[in-house]
């Protein structure tokens, strides 16, 4: 099932790329606390989880809708992140 491993793939992507805006911001500005964007990266990894573990739910009556509700997940998630990443200043 191709579907499943996509989705996979683009919640490993998002979430992954966010990590690394989080990384990068913490290299550009080394001065300032760390506690924040440790936070964001700690809610990202707590959402890869969450993601995957409904992605991988075995009783599932429609599909094809379960997989569109974590994919609109997964983009609601990922734009609150990067508006907190955009919010470190």
């Amino acid at each position: 099932m191709a579907n499943v491993r996509n989705l996979k793939k683009d919640i490993n992507y998002v979430l992954g790329d966010i990590i690394e805006a989080v990384y990068v911001w913490e290299l550009t500005n080394a001065s300032k606390d760390n506690k924040k964007s440790e936070a964001i990266i700690d809610e990202a990894i707590a959402t890869f989880d969450e993601l995957i573990t409904k992605v991988n739910a075995k009783n599932v009556d429609n599909v094809k809708a379960h997989f569109k509700a974590i994919n609109n997940e997964l983009e609601a998630k990922g734009n609150a992140l990067i508006e907190k990443i955009n919010q470190l200043g």
